[in-house]
């Protein structure tokens, strides 16, 4: 099955579990949770299975052509007297044979909050706090680096898992929140983790989220060299030069340079390619094209986080957001010119030839690296598929 087809069916059965959950949520029948309506069912679709198992995506996808075949089947056959009869047999034998999944593929357990979402933005400000109140309420178990070894964790029923894998982008984030907030049990239902509720609030636990995926980020770029799982731009208050503040997801649609400035660090042009946001310490009487308007401190820390770096490290730095908001490219300090080997985010899927490849081939081969890089970014889009859903 192809990438478009298979993210095209996701979509379409996460739209559908949402659309029902509103419904449910407006006849009374799936009140709020946590701040969000609830799923009052006891499983949701398995959407995960469609991306691990490309069969039973296959068997999907027949069966609900099937599906529709015999409604088209049956709405004929209700206009149609004569042919009534015959139509109604043909639908009810397309559905009888049709390639249906097996349930413990199709269906998954679900909690309250499964569909839940967060409700931060993935902003700098709370990655801090969320730092902060992992610090304070989880390193004893999970450890300062996340994996698990805290001073505590030998004394656990079950080892605390690590969490600088793929691990917080496989969840849904509203399966994330229901485990942190009220504990995990083992099979045997003996407890395998305390929950947080009592000590946190709902708002402190997405943010104690937030800061786990800036960490694990930056882990997997300094072990690997690049971001194996699709990253954000810390979100943040900015003022740029014409116009009013905002917030940096306004940026979303156009691409975005962050650049770190401190003591030594050369100043960067504008380029009409990107919008360049410099964040750090900005030299005396220089007016850049946006700046954050948030907490300096709380800006650096998010950027130094995903980097993977300490925050003393970060003048020099830069990074290329594409159109959609993901991080794409890292730039570090000292390196004199941009190339498509920044390019630290990238697709899963293999890339298509763009329409203007050769005047990217053109561009690099001039030494505008950060042309061909900027193409190359564009060529191949990235997309987060959490627990089987695309965002």
């Amino acid at each position: 099955m192809s990438p478009e087809l298979l993210n095209g069916l996701l979509e379409g059965l996460h739209a559908a579990q949402q659309g029902l959950r509103a419904l449910l949520h407006a006849l009374g029948l799936a009140p709020e949770v946590h701040g969000q309506p609830g799923w009052p069912l006891a499983h949701r679709i398995a959407a995960e299975m469609l991306v691990v198992d490309a069969g039973h995506a296959r068997r999907v996808l027949g069966s609900l052509a099937c599906a529709g075949g015999a409604l088209v089947l049956l709405a004929v056959a209700l206009a149609w007297r004569r042919a009534r009869w015959p139509l109604s047999a043909l639908a009810i034998t397309v559905l009888v044979l049709a390639p249906w999944p097996q349930d413990h593929l199709l269906l998954a357990p679900a909690v309250a909050t499964s569909l839940h979402q967060s409700p931060t933005g993935f902003a700098a400000a709370g990655i801090v706090r969320g730092q902060a109140a992992y610090q304070q309420h989880c390193v004893r178990c999970h450890g300062t680096d996340g994996r698990g070894e805290g001073p505590d964790a030998p004394q656990l029923v079950q080892w605390p898992p690590n969490l600088n894998g793929a691990l917080l982008w496989k969840r849904l984030e509203g399966e994330l929140f229901w485990r942190v907030r009220e504990g995990m049990h083992n099979r045997a239902g003996v407890p395998t983790m305390p929950g947080a509720g009592s000590a946190l609030s709902d708002a402190q636990i997405w943010e104690v989220l937030d800061y786990l995926q800036a960490h694990a980020a930056g882990q997997m770029l300094r072990e690997s060299g690049t971001w194996d799982r699709p990253v954000r731009l810390p979100a943040m208050a900015v003022q740029c030069r014409q116009g009013r503040a905002r917030q940096s997801s306004g940026l979303v649609g156009q691409r975005v340079r962050v650049v770190v400035a401190g003591p030594g660090v050369q100043p960067v042009a504008d380029d009409p390619r990107l919008v360049t946001l410099v964040a750090g310490t900005l030299p005396a009487g220089s007016d850049p094209e946006c700046r954050p308007q948030a907490d300096m401190h709380d800006v650096e820390q998010a950027l130094a986080l995903v980097l993977g770096i300490p925050a003393a490290e970060l003048p020099g730095y830069q990074l290329i957001v594409d159109r959609t908001g993901w991080l794409r490219a890292r730039g570090q300090p000292g390196k004199a010119a941009w190339s498509e080997d920044d390019l630290v985010c990238r697709s899963t899927t293999v890339p298509r030839a763009p329409p203007d490849g050769p005047v990217a081939t053109t561009a690099a081969a001039q030494g505008d690296g950060l042309e061909a890089l900027i193409r190359r970014m564009d060529a191949e889009p990235v997309r987060l598929t959490r627990g089987g859903f695309p965002h």
